[in-house]
């Protein structure tokens, strides 16, 4: 076999990526029903204690719990995956056999790595479909207590957002363009720093420079008197976008979504650097699971000499794990504003790029 070839012979390289995939999947699933077992003991009671709910909500809140734990645990399941194989493939002495016909180090991971770009390139997009709409209705669900919620299209929930000196909240917007409109609306009026009322209205709508408010129930501080009225208007100049833009979160939109509403926030003059953070690890986060086989490789190099399997292995465990920390102490850094959004979303990813290339050079050595 030629020392220059990237990757080793086509049996070997599918034989490979056939251990690799059924461990990773076999991992994920594991994972997920776990996860999903647990999660849904300690929701299920919330979400049955709502009159008329059932088995249907119950098998609604898990179809929609599973992509988002599917995406979070997929590099987890990688780096596992990968590490069983690996350790499989010592203990065999497979390695010592590939190694003897002149495959080196990084051609026994070439392959792999390969499949491990695949499965971040679908990542990428399972997170675009399917995660960001599960998101956006069980949080909105959840935040409505389980309570049924129209399906509708840009659902975002507890909203705040400052309108001159008033506080306005809107438990929950929905729609889009003509059909744009808000729920659980709170106008908290304050003059000097002291409330004077409160207006709260079941559903409002923009209309001209303004907004009509239905079902208002109006509270006056200062009288310390209660009325009522069927609509009125109110919160002139607040737009539409005003309120999209106040609760933006990454989670819960997609990756050009996102951008566009950084667009309208930079134009607001509001912060962005989290939401930053957030639209870059959209690509940095399915991207990890490229980096797993490289932290897993420890588990299959240098066995064969030292005999340390379990060593090695709980090394490349620790290493992974020790990415996913890193990882989100620089995402929460980054949303406080202490580091650069692409540094905190990549700094970690290029740091352990790094130390699994030297392992992976030390190892050939």
């Amino acid at each position: 076999m030629s020392g220059f070839r990237f990757f080793p012979s086509r049996q070997l390289a599918l034989y490979t990526v056939r251990l690799f995939l059924t461990r990773s999947l076999a991992v994920l699933v594991g994972l997920v029903l776990v996860l999903m077992t647990l999660d849904l003991l300690g929701e299920s009671g919330k979400i049955l204690a709502v009159p008329g709910n059932g088995d249907p909500e119950l098998w609604k809140y898990v179809s929609l719990r599973i992509p988002q734990l599917i995406s979070r645990f997929l590099p987890f399941s990688v780096l596992l995956g990968t590490l069983i194989a690996f350790v499989g493939l010592n203990q065999n002495s497979e390695v010592v056999a590939m190694k003897a016909a002149g495959v080196s180090a990084h051609q026994m991971l070439a392959p792999i790595v390969l499949a491990s770009m695949v499965i971040a390139l679908l990542s990428f997009a399972f997170n675009e479909t399917a995660v960001v709409k599960s998101a956006r209705v069980v949080n909105a669900w959840s935040d409505n207590d389980y309570k049924p919620i129209p399906p509708e299209s840009g659902i975002l929930t507890n909203v705040w957002v400052k309108h001159g000196n008033d506080q306005v909240r809107a438990g929950r917007i929905g729609g889009a363009g003509q059909t744009f409109h808000a729920n659980d609306l709170a106008i908290y009026e304050l003059k000097d720093g002291e409330l004077q009322r409160i207006i709260n209205a079941q559903r409002a709508e923009p209309v001209g420079a303004g907004w009509q408010l239905d079902n208002v129930t109006i509270y006056d501080s200062g009288m310390n008197l209660l009325s009522k009225s069927a609509h009125m208007l109110g919160l002139q100049g607040l737009t539409p976008e005003q309120l999209t833009i106040a609760e933006v979160e990454p989670d819960e939109t997609g990756f050009f979504e996102l951008k566009d509403k950084i667009a309208a926030m930079n134009r607001a003059g509001k912060p962005t650097a989290e939401v930053e953070a957030g639209l870059w690890h959209k690509i940095s986060g399915p991207l990890s699971c490229v980096l797993m086989p490289l932290l897993a490789a420890i588990a299959a190099f240098g066995l064969a000499r030292s005999g340390q399997v379990l060593i090695r292995a709980v090394t490349g465990m620790a290493l992974g794990f020790a990415y996913f920390v890193a990882d989100n102490f620089s995402l929460a850094m980054g949303g406080a504003g202490v580091y650069p959004p692409l540094i905190a979303a990549w700094a970690p990813f290029l740091l352990f790029l790094l130390i699994g290339e030297s392992v992976l050079i030390q190892s050939e050595e």
